[in-house]
């Protein structure tokens, strides 16, 4: 057989051809789309100046705000702001269990039952924590309380979606040994179910959290709590070597916790 027959390259159907073109073309128009609609950038005079005295704030913070004993400073900021997430946290691991159960295909008969649960963990992720937080607040009132049920009830919907993955994912074989052997449906979801997927929910509850000190560092910007309140008030006040060393804190805080985060979750996946 001729050598150069063998080494052809076959060519793409028609069908997926104009399919790929398609698409590119589309993606295409959409930037092109989105860069024409954008507004005309004008940068005032003032922001050689604005960006000079925040880079001199972060070199030069205002070390007197680390630690107050009347409680306003930078450590009981950091610590409220870790507060909301660690709590925020607990609330939607606990919450999101039975929705994640539910939108697995694998723990029900009917999938539109599944799908139910997915649409449900979806609207719940639609809501930024900004705006869970400002319904909190009018609801509950301003304060760290407020931040932390916006945090929990946010992360629900995140939370619930990964769980419900592990769930799909995990091995039924030990669930069919118990079911023959006469287990009912809450032993075999005890021994055989929560062993396998507790890795994995652990794993995914701490990425989370990582998440949520990140979200929780911004929340008290419309009055939930934790370090954002402060931050807000230094950039109104121009204060910029207070905006530096609260720029340090959440840089630390936010290293420290990923980097501990980070080695539990590789010793549990």
């Amino acid at each position: 057989m001729n050598q150069a027959v063998i080494n052809k390259t076959p060519k793409k159907p028609l069908k997926r051809r104009i399919k790929n073109w398609t698409i590119l073309i589309a993606v295409v128009l959409i930037y092109l789309w989105a860069f024409i609609g954008m507004p005309d950038i004008n940068i005032k005079d003032s922001a050689g100046q604005a960006i000079k005295a925040i880079i001199s704030g972060l070199f030069h913070p205002d070390w007197g705000y680390i630690y107050d004993p009347g409680g306003e400073d930078l450590i009981h900021a950091l610590m409220e702001t870790l507060a909301i997430a660690v709590l925020g946290t607990f609330i939607s691991a606990i919450l999101c269990l039975p929705f994640a159960f539910w939108a697995a295909r694998n723990m029900s008969k009917h999938q539109w039952i599944s799908n139910a649960g997915k649409f449900v963990l979806s609207a719940i992720r639609v809501f930024p924590e900004l705006i869970m937080a400002l319904l909190f607040i009018k609801s509950v009132g301003l304060g760290p309380f407020a931040g932390i049920l916006a945090l929990g009830f946010h992360s629900v919907g995140m939370l619930g979606k990964l769980f419900g993955e592990a769930i799909e994912n995990m091995d039924f074989g030990a669930a069919e040994a118990l079911t023959a052997s006469g287990a009912n449906r809450i032993q075999t979801l005890w021994f055989a179910v929560i062993p396998q997927v507790m890795p994995a929910f652990l794993s995914y509850t701490l990425y989370r959290f990582e998440i949520s000190v990140r979200s929780a560092a911004i929340l008290g910007i419309v009055g939930a709590g934790g370090i954002g309140a402060p931050l807000i008030f230094a950039l109104n006040a121009h204060s910029w070597n207070r905006v530096g060393i609260i720029l340090l804190g959440i840089i630390i805080m936010v290293t420290v916790i990923d980097f501990i985060s980070g080695s539990i979750r590789k010793r549990l996946v």
